[in-house]
């Protein structure tokens, strides 16, 4: 098949963006300034189109050809609820103006990409009291871009509870579809979060929003237990004295939930998370959280050990625990098990928990990238006849 669509991915860590778009996209360039995920993408895509540097490093010269999409998962550290409260000006998340700068350098020879999708944690929308978000807005807004956002969770296609925004953009010269966009918010793609950060939006930049009519996606079929490994090569099974440990450092409320998973009939699968949490006295102890809603926590980087991801795996009598494999972590991302990982474990978490996920790239691809283009095509073609 030759691919139909043409795109730049920057920031594109281990090429989750590219692995979503899927085969009717032809990458043009990728950016991202980690040598670890570059060698990762090129594992997985080869280097031809790889930069890895800094993104202010980047110019119109790594991009010669103009592309129907331009990408941007810019880091979120700086915007996220745990972080440091920086926001656009801190070190990680403000690399956004840099690369902004490369897209608004490329519209002076009209080769500035049709369409931009920004991704990021929801954190971005409460970020300096929703300044951040207005901040970026703004800035597509300048440069003649219409757009919309949307909040889309993992959990709709993969067993991980992941939301994450994703702001559309389109040229205002390009007429999107009618069926596209909508009068209003939709429940499913715009929290309240969301509507409250469109609301503090200034009345000019209002008038480029559009809000984006996605299709809500089929119930999802894929259940934690499918993507478990019986014999891990990433990780081991603890002992029985590493469980033991683990459980007790739960909660009563924690300890219920495991004895209600013991009571089951069928085999359950629970996801821990360690945290510090402060007792009634003002002292902090950690904790061992479990959940057996059939959905694991959202994959992070390991900073520490608290954010690597366990599993307990619960039959009755039997009980079993170890650390979330790295295969288990790339399909609770919705990669295929033929995609490469880092052999060291904390670089192949710490790739996939800074990802996308698969799917839902893929839905917004399918649903609205690909819809939008291909009747801008059709219409070019028309009015060349």
């Amino acid at each position: 098949m030759n691919p139909s669509f043409k795109f730049y991915e920057f920031f594109c860590g281990g090429g989750m963006a590219r692995a979503g778009l899927g085969a009717n996209w032809e990458c043009l360039f990728a950016n991202d300034i980690d040598a670890k995920k570059g060698e990762s993408y090129r594992e997985n895509w080869g280097g031809n189109a790889l930069k890895v540097a800094d993104v202010a490093q980047v110019n119109k010269i790594d991009l010669p050809l103009q592309a129907d999409l331009a990408w941007a998962s810019f880091p979120c550290q700086d915007l996220s609820l745990a972080g440091m409260g920086a926001g656009l000006k801190g070190d990680r998340s403000g690399t956004f103006w840099p690369f902004w700068k490369t897209i608004t350098t490329l519209k002076k020879d009209n080769q500035n990409p049709k369409i931009v999708v920004l991704e990021n944690v929801c954190g971005a929308l409460t970020s300096h009291e929703g300044k951040d978000f207005s901040a970026i807005c703004q800035a597509l807004n300048k440069e003649g871009y219409k757009f919309g956002a949307l909040v889309i969770d993992a959990a709709d296609f993969v067993p991980q509870s992941r939301p994450r925004l994703f702001i559309v953009g389109v040229q205002t010269d390009i007429e999107h579809l009618n069926y596209l966009s909508q009068q209003g918010p939709d429940n499913k793609w715009h929290t309240e979060a969301l509507i409250k950060a469109y609301s503090k939006l200034d009345r000019s930049t209002k008038v480029s929003w559009i809000w984006w009519n996605l299709p809500h996606p089929p119930k999802r079929t894929t259940s934690l237990i499918d993507i478990i490994e019986e014999n891990p090569t990433s990780t081991s099974w603890h002992s029985k004295e590493e469980t033991e440990r683990l459980i007790e450092l739960m909660s009563p409320v924690n300890l219920a939930k495991l004895k209600k998973a013991q009571g089951e009939k069928t085999t359950k699968v629970g996801t821990i998370y360690r945290r510090t949490r402060i007792d009634a006295n003002g002292v902090k102890n950690q904790r061992a959280e479990i959940r057996f809603d059939d959905i694991a926590g959202c994959l992070r980087t390991p900073a520490g050990g608290s954010s690597r991801q366990i599993i307990m795996i619960v039959n009755g009598s039997s009980i079993r625990s170890r650390l979330l494999s790295t295969r288990e972590a790339a399909r609770l991302m919705g990669l295929p098990d033929e995609y490469k990982l880092p052999k060291n474990y904390n670089d192949a978490y710490h790739l996939l928990g800074d990802g996308l996920a698969v799917p839902a790239v893929n839905h917004i691809a399918q649903n609205l990238l690909e819809p939008i283009l291909s009747s801008t095509t059709t219409e070019n073609k028309k009015k060349a006849a």
